[in-house]
Order: structure tokens, then sequence, then C-alpha cells
């Protein structure tokens, strides 16, 4: 059964915002965040127009992970709307999915769109497991599962992924370490797929893709921007987060006349490409065991995956780092001597000395008052004045 399966993602078509200002006023942060967030480009530097022209591109032999773009326009140093749109005809299996825990978002991760996703519930104080299993009609033969993640999130500490062949379930790649989103195996057949992942940082699934390479299928993906004459272009893409770019207002990229198709150029790695770390403490998201909280040690006492830092030892839920009583539950955080150590780890002799800050200064000073006295007694007792005897 052929299915025709059409994806169109439109970037600021008709957004009439904040023009991004050109070489001379543009905010060198926001251009460098968001050409930061992209992992390739490619260049279009002798476009031969004389009037301003939609320009269409394609990208048919790149493996995108996911499908946003940035297109910069590198005479004026300012980014330019574009419509993207791929469509592919072909006879995919159409795939089901269920989930244990099993959670109502779960259809979230096969519906095409980044955006949404799949929240799986984390144990306060463990590990946390989660088996997807994707289920079809007729067999698909698989090599590749891409999984996508929402924003700012690590990827999960390990992945496991086991096939139904020939009534036997099989692994198909052992329990290990998940480094990256895209897991590659040897080519197997099967009718139902079971991913398990573990994880100890909240586990958002925005979309999970087992590649049929038994699908046969014609693809298309192409990009439309407007040109202007002697201006050359850089189309930055398959970014590791969402990083929205400020563009002006749009023609009428989708139904354009007198469109210019060229050729697709070689694409490069960006330079300039600086994997997400949201909390900037050098330690990138997708490893970082406390993604929101700066832990560059990545200390994980209990070992359940989750640092230290953003751990709740005494369930609280006031995270380590931001309680005053990690290891004693005190839901108020009260504070009275206002030391940093919350009452209920903070001994009474402590905290009232502490509030009367001139206590311990008086007493040291009577105590040197009674030294003093004392000293003086003794020199008064050794020098008593002798008798002369007449």
């Amino acid at each position: 059964m052929k299915l025709k399966i059409v994806l169109i993602l439109i970037t600021a078509l008709n957004f009439t915002g904040v023009l991004v200002a050109n070489a001379q006023g543009m905010p060198q942060n926001i251009a460098s965040s968001t050409i930061s967030a992209y992992r390739f480009y490619q260049d279009f530097d002798h476009i031969s127009i004389k009037v301003p022209t939609v320009v269409e591109t394609s990208f048919p032999n790149d493996f995108i992970e996911q499908f946003y773009f940035a297109v910069l326009d590198k005479t004026t140093n300012s980014f330019e709307p574009y419509f993207f749109k791929q469509e592919t005809l072909l006879n995919q299996v159409p795939v089901s999915v269920s989930s244990n825990p099993a959670i109502l978002s779960t259809n979230r991760m096969i519906d095409n769109d980044t955006q949404t996703y799949a929240d799986f519930p984390l144990p306060d104080n463990a590990q946390g497991t989660a088996q997807i299993i994707l289920s079809s009609a007729t067999p698909i033969a698989s090599s590749v599962l891409v999984t996508l993640f929402d924003n700012n999130v690590a990827l999960p500490n390990s992945v496991e992924i086991r096939a139904l062949v020939d009534g036997q379930n099989r692994i198909v790649v052992a329990n290990r370490r998940m480094d990256q989103q895209t897991v590659r195996f040897p080519q197997t057949t099967s009718k139902q797929w079971s991913i398990i992942f573990t994880f100890g940082q909240p586990l958002r699934i925005s979309e999970l893709r087992l590649l049929q390479d038994n699908a046969k299928k014609t693809s298309q993906r192409t990009l439309r921007f407007l040109a202007q004459p002697s201006h050359s272009y850089r189309i930055y893409f398959d970014p590791d987060r969402l990083s929205p770019t400020a563009v002006g207002e749009s023609g009428n990229l989708v139904s354009a006349k007198d469109v210019l198709v060229v050729s697709a150029t070689i694409s490069q790695s960006n330079s300039n490409y600086i994997i997400a770390d949201v909390d900037g403490d050098g330690v990138p998201d997708i490893r970082d065991n406390c993604v929101s909280v700066p832990n560059a040690d990545q200390v994980d006492l209990n070992n359940n995956g989750r640092g230290d830092a953003c751990d709740d030892f005494d369930q609280d839920q006031i995270i380590n780092s931001k309680d005053n009583c990690p290891n004693i539950p005190n839901w108020d955080q009260k504070d009275s001597d206002g030391d940093g150590i919350g009452d209920a780890c903070d001994n009474e002799e402590s905290r009232f000395t502490e509030r009367h800050t001139w206590i311990p200064w008086a007493g040291m000073g009577f105590a040197a008052l009674v030294l003093i006295l004392l000293l003086a007694l003794t020199a008064r007792s050794t020098h008593v004045p002798k008798q002369i005897n007449n």
C-alpha cells in the first residue's frame, strides 16, 4: 500500500516581527547563538540573477535529524525567511507505538512533529526505565533508529534494542551507553521492535524513527528563499536544538513563479557549532547528569544517574544545590540566623551565638579580664616588701 506523506515546514512566512539588523546594527550574540546551534551549512556565492528571485535548492544526500534551517545573507549579515518542503512517495509500513510505563502522550513519538513529545516519569531517587514497542502488520527491515528529544534534555543513560524474529526475542543492540541520537545496527527484519531506555534525567522523546530499509521511495527535500542580485548566502541546517531566528516579512514563497532551481553545494561542518550546554558547566546537555544545574564535576554519590547537584537526598522537593539542609527534610527552609544553614540541621547553640554575635566577644573579654586579674594578683603576692630590722 502506497502512502503519500507530505511534510511542510514554513518558517517566518508573512512574519512581521523585528527585522534582523544589517552588519552595522546586528547584535553579535544573536547571530552567534543562532549559528552555533547548527551542525552543517551550504554556501551559495554565485547565483546568476539580475532581479530579486525565489531560489530553490535541495538536500538529496544529507542525513538530517532535525529539519530546521537558517538562511543567512552573507552580504548584509541578516537572516532571511525560507520555505522548506519534504515530499516522499513510498510504501512505508505504518507503525503503532505503545510503552511501559503507559503514558497518554505515547503517540507523539510518531506524529512527525518535533515540537511535541512523550514525557516519561522519573522516579524520585532512582533511575527510570522506559520500554517502547513499535509494531507493524508486515515486517520492517531496518538498520537505523533515530531518537529525537525535546530541547535541553539529556540522552538516556543507556539503550537496548530487541526485535521479535522467528518467534524469538532477539537482542539487536545489547544494553550500552547512549552517546548519540542515531543508533546503527546490523539490518534486522521484524514486525515488533522493543527499545528500552534507562535514564536519570527527565526523558522527553519528540520523535522515534525506525528507518525502513525495505521501503521503496522517491524523496524530495527542497528549500526556497528570496535571493537578491550579487548577494551571497549560507544555509545552515540540522541543529541540535531549536534556535529561533528573527527575520523580516516574507513574500509568497509557497506558490512563487519563475523559481530558479540551483544545484546543492557541498555540505560542510559548521566550525562555529557549539554543542548545547544550557547550564554552561562545560558538560554537553546530552551527557550532563544535571542539565539545568551547573555541576562540572558530575558527582553522583548514589549512582542513580542524577547528579548530586540536582538530586534530592532528603525528599523534601528541594534539590540539594538549593536546599539549606540537603540531608534533613525542611520544606520551609527556615534559617533563623541567616547563616545559610537551615534550622533543621543547625544546632540551637550555634543559632543563638550567631544571632547574638556580641556574646562570643563578651565571653572572650570576660575571660581576658579574669586572666589579667589573676596575673596581677600573682605578681603582687610574689613582690611583698621585706621588713627592715633595726
